[in-house]
């Protein structure tokens, strides 16, 4: 009898079973509905934030080359080693290869990760620029967490010899001194951007869409030329070396076309490596470094005599007894009692009591008004980062004691790229024309800031200083004619001038009787056997300067009289 109780009580268990079965499916079915029909969007929103990722590709660099094409800066493919905190592994084993292969110490790794695991950084450097053949071994590891970034970094092929012009870029490769920072903008580029899918492993599995197209930088060319480049930098480390010096600048200017074919300083650096550059010695010394300029400034003194009308090329001035009190406090002495001289003499000795009578007996602001149109105490243009403008104050009212020093050379503060642009304009027959460093196409339009008579009667003058008995006769080139003048002047110290502390200079132009180049030569504090700018300075201008007309192929002219050669 109890048999049949049972069996009653089966149909309400099972209808019970699956009426919960139907409840079950039909609370999916209608999940289902929700998810794909009224919350769709906000899925897709939630899923792209976890695998759509927005892509940064770095853009290729411009390139920089000299004015024949061979390259100055070039960009080369690296790669940087990032990682995941949240997916960096605790295998020792692993993080001992890694390591090993980046150069780094395994506990430094493991406290990098330890520490930002605890954040919500999903992105960390490991390090920055690394070979594409370390890539490779890197990728080999399969440590996880660990991906790598494609990128570019930059390369100086002529290293230090260059180094100042060119400049160099930071990590990220935005530039950061020269030419490299005064052109970024032209040389950096647009990077491009794309949205990417990732997998959980942060692998790309597609790219979606590009946002942005990458552009690459614009090329370069500098009014540099590599092999004089070359001869500056190498002739002028000889002349510090072998006189003992603290430091050293050069400018090889072409006086037709306002380009500088060479400019060098020293000390230098290596920019390829960023672990080694001294502050002291990155600067362009030949743009930022001031210094009084001594006897190169006779050349526009003489120049501004010859200017007022009151002088001419054959005048011949008393310098007896071979010193002058100028004022109160200032006496004025040559090396010898000269007597009479005429102006050329007066250059070829540089005699500071010939010049001072001269310029004392113009009126007061003339010398200034020469020295400020032939450019001193305003950059010269060439755009280069931290160019300084130099000294040349203008005064409502001048002392014999003031015009005095000027006129030899103190009293105003220039730098070397300024002297070089002034000779150019004695060199373009009294026409100042904008200085570059980077090539120009044409010849610019220059501007008329002395008369040509003067400008040419000037650079006959200064073919005296190099003729045999001058002071800067070692800067005499064979079979060329030179005009130039030397400099040594005192180095200004807090309380007045170090008398045993020197600047020596030689400014030169050469071929004289169709000139074509400008070079400046400016030694600071050498401590050999000689100071005087003739000697220290005169030898590195004549070796450059030769160089330059042998590189360039530019034909003697000493023995190009019409008469000698027969012509009409």
């Amino acid at each position: 009898m109890k048999l049949p109780l049972k069996i009653a009580f089966i149909p309400w268990r099972f209808y019970f079973l699956i009426i919960l079965l139907l409840l079950a499916v039909g609370g999916l079915i209608i999940r289902l509905i929700v998810l794909t029909v009224f919350e769709q969007h906000f899925l897709q929103n939630q899923g792209d934030a976890r695998a759509l990722r927005m892509v940064t590709e770095p853009a290729f660099r411009g390139m920089m080359t000299d004015r024949d094409g061979n390259p100055l800066a070039i960009s080369t493919t690296v790669y940087s080693v990032w990682f995941n905190p949240k997916e960096f592994p605790d295998q020792l084993q692993s993080i001992k290869k890694l390591s090993r292969l980046l150069e780094l110490k395994s506990a430094d790794v493991m406290r990098l990760a330890e520490r930002y695991k605890k954040t919500s950084r999903e992105f960390v450097y490991l390090k920055r620029d690394i070979s594409p053949d370390l890539a490779k071994q890197i990728k080999i590891l399969h440590v996880p967490g660990i991906y790598l970034e494609t990128g570019y970094k930059r390369y100086y092929p002529e290293g230090e010899i260059a180094a100042h012009v060119v400049g160099f870029t930071n990590v990220d490769d935005h530039g950061q001194e020269g030419l490299e920072l005064a052109f970024d903008a032209w040389l950096a580029g647009t990077p491009g951007k794309k949205q990417v899918l990732r997998d959980r492993l942060g692998h790309v599995i597609e790219n979606v869409q590009s946002i942005q197209e990458k552009k690459p930088g614009n090329d370069l060319v500098l009014s540099l030329q590599q092999r004089i480049q070359y001869l500056a930098y190498r002739e002028l480390m000889t002349g510090v070396q072998e006189n003992a010096a603290e430091s050293g600048s050069i400018v090889v200017l072409d006086v037709q076309t306002g380009e500088i074919l060479a400019m060098a300083n020293l000390p230098s650096f290596n920019p390829n490596n960023r672990t080694t550059r001294d502050k002291e010695k990155i600067r362009n010394r030949a743009v930022t470094d001031l210094f009084e300029p001594g006897s190169t400034i006779k050349a526009f003194s003489i120049a501004s005599a010859l200017d007022s009308g009151l002088f001419r090329p054959h005048s011949v001035i008393d310098t007896a007894p071979g010193w002058l009190r100028v004022g109160p406090n200032l006496v004025l002495h040559d090396e010898h009692n000269n007597g009479p001289l005429t102006i050329s003499q007066i250059l070829q000795l540089s005699s500071n009591v010939g010049t001072t009578k001269m310029i004392l007996s113009l009126p007061p602001n003339q010398i200034w008004s020469v020295l400020h149109r032939v450019g001193f105490g305003e950059i010269t243009g060439v755009g280069f980062p931290g160019e300084r403008s130099g000294n040349l104050v203008a005064r409502t009212t001048w002392s014999p004691t003031v015009v005095a020093t000027l006129g030899f050379g103190y009293g105003l503060s220039v730098t070397t790229l300024q002297l070089a642009q002034a000779y150019s304009v004695l060199a373009n027959h009294g026409v100042k024309i904008p200085l570059s460093l980077v090539r120009v196409d044409a010849p610019p339009v220059g501007k008329r800031v002395m008369d040509a008579k003067v400008a040419d009667e000037m650079l006959a003058l200064l073919e005296s200083v190099v003729a045999k008995g001058g002071t800067g006769e070692k800067a005499a080139i064979p079979d060329y004619r030179v005009a130039g003048k030397t400099g040594t002047a005192w180095i200004a110290v807090p309380n007045g001038y170090d008398h045993h502390r020197f600047v020596s200079s030689f400014v030169g132009i050469a071929p004289a009787s169709h000139p074509r180049f400008v070079v400046a030569v400016v030694i600071h504090d050498p401590k050999g056997k000689d100071h005087l700018g003739g000697y220290v300075a005169g030898p590195v201008f004549r070796k450059v300067m030769e160089g330059t007309l042998h590189n360039l192929n530019v034909p003697p002219d000493k023995f190009n009289d019409p008469i000698l050669l027969g012509r009409p």
